[in-house]
This record gives structure tokens, C-alpha cells and sequence, in this order.
């Protein structure tokens, strides 16, 4: 017998025999995470021809397929080009979410899907319906390669003429990938390490094509395949109106925020024109989607500003998208409720309908785990590496929301403290997903006795 057929009878005696789904997604970005780390790990990864360590390599691993942009290191200063081609491969995978990836391979090779991966499927993309999964992955995988496939080739024009067509297609293809998966890497240190798109504040083409990636990318996969069948706002489910309602107020109230609080601030849109004041401040408002690009200096906002910032950092993008954090509707939900209570009255309600009273106690448990986990973090960082508390804060929401900004705490980060980053980031893609998915497909717990009540004075 040979080897491979030892290890495969191996496995299929040891391995696990009532793995959930989503233990299966957990466990799957685990190992994604793991190879990418050893890839990275490589000496050949690097441009130097040195090992960055494990460490490093880890960090940058977890950053790619979590999609969250955070980097020790400037990505075109210190990995070469097959180490770039790693991280694009984390980052479109840990972006469509691995299921894609597999799915992908069983489309090519033409082979059936069977229940158990139709509800892997559907965990993976945040759907608690298996009817139609098959058809939606592949509109997925078809929707997402086709609006990838346009943001490079606008990209790809755009740089042609003065980077010349090599460069401009790398350019073109990583940064449309990146912006689409909300990931934020970027290769543009070649002009300026550790600049990201801030060569191109004064560039619509550029800054307006990687926040129609980085929107697209955010609103979820089954926010698309309804606008692509019903077309129509009135005709939109609940979900989808909501999101994109959510989406869009977001957008407009973080772009008027931050142009107030910034626009004379020197160091960041005080000096420019009043156009692109407007665009670059739009820009900060698109990218704190959880997207990571800055087109303006993070640390040196006022701290306001960065308060600011955090805060649409932490609500991030929709449910079953490239994004991460807290998620849109779900902070619609928290809005709603307070809005409810502040009323006095006991239902939420949103577009006449109800939403029940579990799915909001979901919302506050999520929310509520979230802002512990931020500020926790923060206090931790401040106290294990030079770094302010704000900075330190502004790192964890980062992390936990997989935005990828940094107020330039990144390079400053103690082990102790890199550690701990990579743990958030990893919660912040896979925790979030599993949680959320928990509470959908979960069984709810019996509750076979129940004590008696009591009054507390609350407030």
C-alpha cells in the first residue's frame, strides 16, 4: 500500500465523525491560516531572500485570509512577488469564504454537492436556507470574478500610461481583489512604502473605483442576488432594505463627520482643495467599511476624528459580505430598539414588520462582546507597548471590525500584544460568522425549571 493510501485510510478512521458546520468553517480558516503562514515563512516569500520569521508570517497570514489589512511590515517592501501571490490568494479566499474556493473546484471537475456541504455552503455565506445554496455559490463566484475582473481592467487603463503595462496589471489586479474582499492590502510601495493609496488623493479615478469595489464588496452576497432578480426598492425584502438603507446612511453620515472634524486639520485635509476635501473625505467614510485603504494619514487625525472613525469601524459592512465587524443590520437593530424603548414601547418594529424579540437580544449579545473585547484590548496594548491608549484602541477596533487601518501602532505592537492581535482578527472574520450562524441554526437551550422573579431599580 502506499503512503498516500495509509494516510487517507488514516484520516478516514481518525478523523472527526460529527463536526459541525460551524466548526468546519472555523477549523477550515484555522488551516488556511497555517499554510499561508509557511508559505509566507519561506525565504523565497521575501524580497530580501530572509525569512520574516513565524511570527510575521503569521501576523500577515491571519491579516490576508481574515481580509483585514493590518501589516507589520509595507507588503511591497518586504514581499516579493510570489509572496504577494500568496496574500492574493488569502485574500480571495478569506474573502468569498473558503466553501467558494472548494466549491469552485467541485464546479470545474463537475462533481455533485452533497447536503452535507449544501449546509457548509450556506453557513459559509451566512444563509440559514440550504434551498437554492448551489445556485447562489455560483453566482458568488461568477458575480464576484466579474466585478473584480472590471475594477482591474479600469485600474489596469488608468496606470497603463504612466507605469507601463506590467506594472499596471499587477497594480490593476491586486488592488481591485484587495478592495473588493475589504482587505486593504496594497502594493504601492513601489512609489512610497507605507503610503497606501495617499500617491492618489488628488486621483477620482483611482479613489472612486476602489470605493465602488470596497461597497459592492460590503453589501452581501444575498443583498445582490435579490437586487439582480427584483430590481426594485419596493419590491426588496426586509434584509435588503434594510442594509442598503443602513449602507447608506453610514456612508453620507461618516463622509459629513469627517469632513467636519478634518477639513482644517493640516496633516490630513487641511491642505487641500475644496474637491478633494469632498472626495478624500468620502474615501475615509468608504474605507472605515472595514476596507483599510487610507488615502489620508490615520495618525495624525484629531481625536475626534479618530473616535469617529472607531465607531463606524466597529458596524463595518453587511452579513454574508467581504467585510467584517459588528455588521449593518445589526446595529440597525440596536438603533431600532433604543428608538422602541425611548417610546416606551416593547416591539421593534422596521418597514412594518416585527422583528422578534430573540434576534434583538442577539444583536445586544454581539454588540456587547464586541465593545468588551475593544476596549479590553486596548487597555491591554497600552499597558504591553508604547503606544497611547486611543492609538492602542484604534488597533484592536481595527483588528476586531478587519478594517486594517492603523494610526500607526502596527510596527510598535510587543509580542504579547501581535499575539493578541492575530487572536481579534481571527475573531473578528470567523467568531462573528459562527456566532451569528449559531444563533440562526442553533438549537436553543431547554430551560426546564425557571426561578421566580424579582425586581432591580435599573438606571
Amino acid at each position: 500500500m502506499s503512503l498516500r493510501a495509509k494516510l487517507y485510510q488514516f484520516w478516514m478512521k481518525k478523523r472527526p465523525k460529527n463536526l459541525s458546520a460551524t466548526k468546519i468553517i472555523a477549523a477550515a480558516f484555522a488551516v488556511i491560516i497555517l499554510l499561508g503562514t509557511l508559505l509566507l515563512n519561506l525565504p523565497a516569500a521575501s524580497r530580501n531572500g530572509v525569512s520574516a520569521g513565524f511570527l510575521p508570517a503569521l501576523f500577515t497570514a491571519t491579516s490576508a485570509t481574515c481580509v483585514t489589512g493590518l501589516s507589520l511590515f509595507d507588503t511591497w517592501s518586504q514581499w516579493s512577488g510570489f509572496g504577494q501571490i500568496v496574500l492574493l490568494c488569502l485574500i480571495q479566499i478569506g474573502g468569498l469564504g473558503f466553501m467558494s474556493a472548494a466549491t469552485l473546484i467541485v464546479f470545474i471537475l463537475r462533481r455533485r454537492i452533497g447536503l452535507k456541504q449544501r449546509l457548509v455552503m450556506a453557513q459559509a455565506l451566512s444563509v440559514g436556507d440550504i434551498n437554492g445554496i448551489v445556485r447562489l455559490q455560483r453566482m458568488v463566484l461568477r458575480g464576484s470574478f466579474f466585478i473584480e475582473g472590471i475594477g482591474a481592467a479600469i485600474l489596469f487603463f488608468r496606470f497603463l500610461p504612466e507605469y507601463g503595462w506590467v506594472q499596471a496589471l499587477k497594480w490593476g489586479v491586486f488592488h481591485s481583489v484587495s478592495a473588493f474582499c475589504n482587505a486593504g492590502f496594497d502594493i504601492f510601495g513601489a512609489l512610497e512604502p507605507g503610503s497606501s493609496v495617499m500617491r492618489f488623493q488628488s486621483d477620482p479615478v483611482v479613489l472612486f473605483t476602489l470605493m465602488a469595489l470596497i461597497v459592492v464588496g460590503g453589501l452581501g452576497f444575498l443583498v445582490w442576488e435579490e437586487i439582480l432578480e427584483k430590481r426594485r426598492f419596493r419590491n426588496f425584502g426586509v434584509y435588503t432594505r434594510l442594509v442598503l438603507v443602513t449602507t447608506l446612511a453610514l456612508i453620507l453620515s461618516a463622509w459629513v463627520l469627517t469632513c467636519v472634524l478634518e477639513w482644517n486639520n493640516p496633516a490630513t485635509l487641511g491642505g487641500m482643495s475644496v474637491g478633494d476635501k469632498l472626495i478624500n473625505g468620502l474615501f475615509q467614510s468608504v474605507t472605515l467599511r472595514t476596507a483599510g485603504f487610507a488615502s489620508i494619514d490615520q495618525g495624525a487625525l484629531t481625536d475626534a476624528g479618530k473616535g469617529v472613525s472607531m465607531f463606524y469601524m466597529l458596524i463595518g459592512g453587511s452579513s454574508g459580505s467581504t467585510a467584517g465587524g459588528l455588521k449593518t443590520v445589526t446595529f440597525m437593530v440596536l438603533v431600532l430598539f433604543l428608538t422602541s424603548r425611548a417610546r416606551g414601547r416593547s416591539r421593534v418594529c422596521v418597514f412594518q414588520r416585527t422583528i422578534p424579540q430573540g434576534q434583538v437580544l442577539d444583536a445586544m449579545t454581539i454588540a456587547f462582546t464586541m465593545v468588551s473585547l475593544a476596549v479590553l484590548g486596548g487597555i491591554f496594548i497600552s499597558a504591553t507597548s508604547p503606544i497611547a491608549f486611543t492609538d492602542a484602541l484604534y488597533e484592536v477596533v481595527s483588528a476586531l471590525g478587519t478594517v486594517g487601518l492603523t494610526a500607526g501602532a502596527t510596527g510598535s505592537l510587543s509580542v504579547a500584544s501581535q499575539i493578541l492581535i492575530i487572536v481579534y482578527m481571527y475573531f473578528g472574520r470567523v467568531g462573528v460568522l459562527t456566532i451569528s450562524m449559531g444563533f440562526l441554526v442553533g438549537d436553543k437551550a431547554e430551560e426546564r425549571f425557571r426561578y421566580a422573579e424579582t425586581s432591580l431599580l435599573i438606571g
